[in-house]
């Protein structure tokens, strides 16, 4: 476990750093085979050693979205559901848990927000004391409109991470004072937007060191134009996106004083579009952000960046704007993972039934391939609804794995329920995946109407867990708990290791989106990266987690930061958390117990 005296020494630490620049920016194989899949029961995938436990009751968490479905509008507004943001506000070295409301329907037609539910993570020293709501302590619970997703990021520079709500009405920007309060003040910073906003991500697209801020619209809905649509069998339910014009996105580029400007014609964005995930990464290696779009029934957008700000679309020309058919999906989760072990960061986008998910592999300069089929993808069948999804080591053997929320956005499904099982991709070996079949009472057996999904430590033990928001039920919060020696006839010192890495920007953005970190072994390297937005409506804890697997030996590691040098860290500890901070200001290693509880 993470000391806390430590934990709070370099909270200070933090602190102190930001009262120096706070105040403004500064320049900163053959496929696996086919399985026989079920979306709402059990499946015949192949059974793993995973382990994971819901732990959301008995750790204090309860939080539902609800969608006002009671009213039976049959409105669109209620199939977006809502997102889960993972992040350490008060800076104690514990990830603590956002959820956003939802909303209701007056029988007068208007519509209210719900207000949104935080869980401070009361964990010192171990992980056991759960977590505590302080939503309205923290000035964050109040949501004037129908809320969907969350994205948190520093965006002053000032060391505490803020939040930004989106929604059916506005947004809100929660500043983090860096007292336990946040105070609201999005007319203030001038974000101004008032269209039906999903997915939100923080990054850095001009390179002046200060956040700029990507928001994703749906569609032109409203009480005004809510047609009348019927499933099969005559019954009256939601109507599909397409019969709806979609929204164009919204872009701020942030002045460099804490206020931002609407740059939506002066980034470039093509109009138009149903957007529902967003992703910020750097996705060519040219070390500046780029921006992909998962939009709902068009063609998803890749937004390539000249390094000033000045934003090209190629989604169809760099081959990730429509699947293998060359039809655009009703996409909504998105993820960015070098799954094959290349070095290049492969593009995972969750699609609607009887439509594949895709993993369009990075063929490099920006470049890429619909590889779902050869990767073993398809083999999951085309039955599910996915939304929320993270890449992540989940087993610590070296690769990333991938998760997925499910669940459907009509009423009456023509095949099957609206609840759906969750989904864990695991990775073989260099992108090649099958579906793991957990236990009967593992989270991931039991069918839920998932929408938001974010990845995170939440326990501090090394690993990563899920978290998971559902529509009209409480959210799981889901500990990982497998085993860490896989083979069992090999002893823990043997097993499985780890390795954290926390990185704090101080010439780039201080919560460093953008950097890319390669983690050197005897097995060969790691690529991951520090990413703004991703999944769907959610936000996932920003430490970065490499597993190591039994047998190799940990070299190194290289962060490879947005306005460079590179920073080589020759001296990493497995097993331990590290914060690397930018020009090696500091370099606080923040030692796990030698105890992790895990087999």
């Amino acid at each position: 476990m993470i000391d806390s005296a430590a934990a709070r020494s370099f909270a200070c630490w933090l602190a102190f750093l930001g009262c120096f620049y706070c105040s403004g920016c500064r320049p900163a194989a053959s496929p696996p085979a086919a399985q026989s899949l079920d979306s709402t029961g059990s499946n015949s995938g192949q059974r793993t050693q995973f382990q994971f436990r819901d732990a959301a009751t008995e750790l204090g968490v309860s939080a539902t979205y609800r969608n006002g479905r009671e009213s039976e509008n049959y409105a669109i507004l209620e199939s977006l559901g809502g997102g889960v943001g993972l992040f350490d506000y008060d800076l104690d070295g514990w990830i603590d848990v956002f959820f956003p409301g939802g909303g209701a329907f007056t029988p007068s037609k208007t519509i209210e927000g719900r207000m949104s539910t935080f869980f401070r993570n009361q964990g010192s020293g171990s992980f056991k004391s759960g977590f505590v709501e302080i939503g309205t302590l923290a000035g964050v619970a109040e949501a004037p409109f129908y809320s969907h997703g969350c994205a948190a990021a520093d965006f002053n520079n000032d060391g505490f991470p803020d939040l930004l709500l989106t929604g059916y009405g506005g947004l809100q920007l929660f500043k983090n004072q860096g007292d336990g309060t946040f105070q609201e003040l999005h007319t203030a910073a001038g974000l101004l937007d008032d269209a039906w906003s999903s997915s939100a991500g923080w990054g850095d697209l001009n390179g002046d060191g200060c956040l700029d801020l990507y928001v994703a619209h749906y569609v032109n809905w409203s009480f005004e134009h809510n047609p009348v649509c019927n499933a099969e069998g005559g019954r009256r339910d939601v109507c599909p996106p397409r019969a709806f014009d979609g929204l164009t996105d919204i872009i701020f580029y942030s002045n460099g004083d804490g206020t931002f400007r609407d740059a939506t014609r002066e980034a470039g964005l093509k109009p138009g579009g149903k957007g529902l995930g967003v992703l910020m990464a750097d996705v060519d290696l040219d070390r500046d952000l780029d921006i992909y779009v998962a939009n709902d029934t068009t063609e998803n957008f890749l937004y390539l960046n000249d390094g000033s700000g000045r934003l090209e679309e190629t989604g169809l020309q760099n081959g990730v704007a429509v699947d293998q058919e060359g039809m655009p999906n009703g996409s909504m989760g998105v993820s960015i993972a070098d799954f094959d072990g290349d070095g290049l960061p492969d593009i995972w986008v969750t699609n609607f039934e009887k439509e594949t998910f895709a993993l369009y592999r990075n063929e490099g300069h920006g470049q890429f391939i619909h590889a779902s089929r050869e990767s073993g993808v398809t083999a999951i069948g085309s039955l599910f609804v996915g939304f929320g999804t993270a890449a992540g080591d989940l087993d610590l053997d070296g690769d990333e794995d991938i998760v997925v929320a499910n669940g459907h956005v009509v009423y009456f499904p023509s095949q099957g329920t609206d609840r759906q099982l969750p989904i864990l991709l695991e990775n073989l070996t260099k992108g090649q995946f099958r579906r793991a079949l957990l236990p009967p009472d593992s989270y991931f057996s039991t069918p839920h109407l998932a929408r938001g999904l974010a990845l995170g430590d939440i326990d501090n033990d090394g690993d990563v867990d899920v978290v998971v928001a559902h529509t009209n039920e409480p959210a799981a919060v889901v500990l990982n708990e497998t085993p860490r020696n896989l083979a069992s006839s090999q002893p823990l010192a043997e097993g499985n290791h780890w390795v954290s890495l926390q990185l704090v920007g101080t010439r780039c953005n201080r919560s460093a989106i953008g950097a890319r970190v390669v983690l050197h072994t005897t097995r060969g390297d790691q690529t991951r990266q520090v990413s703004g937005g991703g999944s769907y409506l959610s936000q996932g804890d920003t430490r970065i987690v490499f597993g190591i697997p039994a047998g190799a030996t940990l070299t190194g590691a290289t962060v490879v930061w947005p306005t460079g040098p590179d920073q080589v860290l020759g001296d990493l500890q497995v097993d331990h958390m590290t914060v690397v901070i930018e020009q090696g200001l500091i370099a606080t290693r923040v030692a796990a117990s030698a105890d992790s509880g895990k087999p």
